[in-house]
């Protein structure tokens, strides 16, 4: 077939198809953005963010909108003759410059091409158009970003909350904006969140909307290696053993338990099947979903003590090794099950069910394990994500020395 070169950011583009009559039709394609619907897992329920800033809010699927349009130039896949290959040539150039066309009367007719060079765009529509074309995974943080952008606006220079022009964003209001983030949102939050309004703002740049890039010299700066959420002792997760009351969901108590013994997350749990347990060898082997697909580190395999055999409990009789080890409900309906369960057995902790995972961890390097075992057991690729966790036992040493009673000589 021939060969058509677009450029990334065409739109529309020049595209062909090959037709069984040996010719080659050419159309254009156009892009009109993206929509969003709610993620849903195979029972039909909303899939829920396990970690991170996003923790326990809702997944969206991604649908990007195309449009055809039959240009009706053909070109022959295999030109013969001279004759044939000059036709070709100019069939294409033809094609080429309708795209050109076409690509003025679409830019002239959306949003973000009638403000791409005008410095008197009032910012947050902006921000809205280059969210409304954006195709990226991380839409919801792009979308958090210029949410919390308004409120800050609103909170601290209400007279720019609806009208703020691009012009008028200057350093000491980034200043001001970042310092409102790390206020409202713990860590690595504040700083994904500014990490997408930057782009906006470099976005705008390239674009002429801005001159003078008002970040710079702004850093939101975080410590990654701190483990910012509560993790359960030894001895509260015995409490949490210990308590029982009415109306309890036995599924989600035994699928909480697993996790704080064996450090997996929420997706990875509540997806094990009975094909992912090697009884005969008294391993867990299991594909993390976080990182299938995209990590050669995927795969983790968990051995299997006594007490994790009895909470998984013996396949079914029916042989279907398909079943689900802990059917459980949605992620949103988990977490509130576990909080009433915490409070419940009297402890005061924040928890979440990912802070299963970060106990695991905690508490078997406060055992004697090593940094690398750890590691491997979390199905971590490398030692970075897991250095948090030493720290973390480090802090625990140094409040427990610290509780006791004061050395006086």
């Amino acid at each position: 077939m021939a060969k058509i070169e677009n450029k990334v950011k065409e739109n529309p583009k020049l595209e062909q198809n090959k037709l069984s009559d040996g010719r080659i039709s050419l159309y254009l394609e156009y892009y009109l953005g993206r929509e969003e619907k709610p993620a849903l897992d195979k029972n039909g329920n909303q899939i829920y963010y396990e970690s991170g800033a996003m923790e326990g809010k809702p997944k969206f699927q991604i649908k990007h909108n195309r449009r055809k349009e039959n240009l009706s130039l053909y070109l022959l896949d295999k030109p013969r003759t001279a004759i044939d290959r000059q036709k070709n040539k100019e069939t294409l150039e033809l094609a080429v410059k309708i795209r050109a066309e076409r690509e003025q009367e679409f830019k002239q007719s959306t949003l973000g091409y009638r403000l791409k060079k005008d410095r008197s765009v009032i910012f947050l529509d902006y921000f809205q158009s280059y969210i409304d074309n954006y195709t990226k995974k991380d839409i919801r943080m792009m979308k958090i970003a210029l949410s919390r952008f308004k409120d800050f606006l609103q909170e601290k220079y209400p007279i720019y909350e609806f009208n703020i022009k691009a012009e008028q964003l200057n350093k000491e209001m980034m200043t001001a904006f970042v310092e409102y983030l790390q206020s409202r949102s713990v860590g690595e939050g504040a700083k994904g969140i500014y990490q997408r309004f930057k782009k906006v703002i470099k976005y705008a740049i390239e674009n002429d909307v801005m001159i003078k890039n008002p970040c710079n010299g702004v850093q939101c700066k975080v410590d990654e290696q701190i483990l910012r959420k509560d993790v359960l002792s030894l001895d509260e997760i015995q409490l949490l053993i210990n308590c029982h009351y009415e109306h309890e969901n036995p599924n989600v108590r035994r699928a909480f338990i697993f996790c704080l013994y064996c450090g997996l997350r929420f997706c990875d749990v509540k997806d094990l099947t009975f094909r992912n347990v090697d009884y005969s060898n008294r391993l867990l082997k299991f594909e993390q979903s976080k990182t299938k697909g995209s990590s050669a580190s995927s795969g983790v395999v968990i051995p299997l003590n006594d007490g994790l055999l009895s909470l998984i409990g013996n396949p079914p009789e029916n042989g279907n090794l398909d079943t689900f080890v802990f059917p459980l409900p949605s992620y949103e309906s988990c977490c509130k099950s576990v909080k009433r369960w915490v409070k419940r057995a009297g402890i005061s902790k924040h928890i979440s069910w990912h802070c299963a995972r970060h106990s695991f961890a905690v508490n078997i390097l406060n055992n004697g394990a090593n940094i690398k075992t750890v590691a491997s057991l979390l199905g971590h690729s490398g030692l970075k994500h897991t250095e948090k966790y030493t720290r973390a036992v480090d802090k625990l040493k140094e409040d427990a020395i610290n509780s006791l009673p004061e050395l006086k000589l």
